[in-house]
């Protein structure tokens, strides 16, 4: 399938003004193909402040942030940017986002991220209401970002196109994560700075499965492979050999400094694709583990077959570290793929069922 291309400028509302939504405002105002006609924050301080003002521009944009749901959906929008948090209301979440294509909205997010892939997470009849409510609506839903997202599922599939035989295929992030604003993640789901012996909430069993398995299923679909059940949780966690402060949270000495984790997918017992995630708060800690070939942050991907292959994509903001060109790139997924989104079929759609997404109509004049 091709790029789509459409007759005329879509008109999009971005879904709050945090990490992810300030970015999503920029990316939607520089692209040709979009219209910004409405923001939605929960800050109500945020609440009649100009767009332009909340995403940092420098300019007003003309269009002023609103806490009224149904205010936004009577503007009739083509696209929902949604970038809010859903980590910590993952079926609320759920919620929003179907109310919103039943109600004719597509949308696009980053996340929750167990909507990626459509099978192995979620029961059945939870799948089977999105979908209704897409047919309802004749909207569509699409989940993505940068990890999980294309680092871990675009990006990999595209590259085994080069392959003559796949024996394994590793997808890894590695990062220090002490610049990375997420107070809630860093210290309730990852732990960070928590004693030792704390048991957040992502590293009980079946959790990591829930938030990364749908990479590893949503690759092994691309390549039509039937992955033995259930998926391999391996966690590995360090305390902090010294005590450190980040932007999210303080880490004393001896709590919880570093982990790595991964999601392993096997066939007939035999490891054939896996997630890692290699994180860090002090760049200097666990020398042993995979560190970036350059920068404090990579997305690496490594698979072993005939030929043998490795790609390490990194990034950096003009203005800020990876964890800032972390939340652009992430962003910018999003609103790159709305003209796809919106032409998709309705319901529930990966992306092994987009055309190709690129940066269109944002080469600098």
């Amino acid at each position: 399938m091709s790029q789509v291309i459409p007759e005329k400028p879509l008109r999009v509302v971005v879904w709050s003004t945090g990490t992810i939504g300030r970015h999503a405002i920029a990316g939607v105002d520089a692209h040709p193909d979009l219209e910004l006609v409405g923001v939605w924050t929960s800050t109500e301080a945020k609440s009649g402040v100009d767009a332009g003002e909340l995403a940092e521009l420098g300019r007003e944009l003309g269009v002023k942030a609103t806490t009224d749901r149904d205010e936004l959906i009577a503007l009739r929008p083509d696209c929902i940017v949604h970038g809010a948090m859903t980590d910590d209301r993952v079926f609320e979440s759920i919620e929003d986002l179907t109310g919103f294509i039943r109600d004719g909205v597509n949308v696009v997010s980053s996340g929750p991220v167990i909507l990626l892939h459509r099978t192995g997470t979620l029961p059945d009849e939870m799948i089977a209401t999105i979908d209704e409510a897409g047919r309802e609506g004749n909207a569509s839903l699409h989940v993505n970002g940068i990890d999980p997202g294309f680092a871990n599922d675009v990006l990999p599939l595209v590259m085994t196109s080069l392959s003559q035989r796949i024996d394994h295929i590793k997808v890894s992030e590695i990062a220090d994560y002490s610049t990375y604003y997420q107070p809630v993640v860093m210290r309730d789901l990852f732990g960070f700075g928590e004693p030792m012996d704390a048991k957040p909430l992502l590293w009980e069993p079946g959790i990591l499965t829930t938030a990364w398995g749908p990479v590893v299923r949503l690759i092994a679909a691309g390549l039509d492979v039937a992955l033995d059940e259930p998926l391999v949780e391996e966690v590995e966690r360090r305390p902090a050999p010294r005590s450190i402060k980040t932007v999210s949270v303080d880490i004393a000495e001896g709590t919880m400094g570093s982990v790595r984790f991964r999601v392993i997918g096997t066939v007939g017992g035999v490891p054939r694709i896996t997630l890692e995630h290699v994180t860090r708060t002090d760049a200097s800690a666990e020398p042993e583990w995979p560190v970036p070939n350059e920068g404090d942050g990579c997305y690496r991907i490594e698979i072993t077959g005939e030929p043998r292959m490795k790609v390490e994509f990194s990034h950096h903001g003009e203005h800020g570290d990876h964890n800032v060109s972390g939340m652009i790139v992430t962003a910018q997924r999003l609103v790159n793929a709305v003209p796809a989104v919106v032409a998709a079929q309705p319901g529930l759609v990966s992306a092994l069922e987009l055309p190709l997404i690129t940066g269109r109509g944002l080469v600098s004049k």
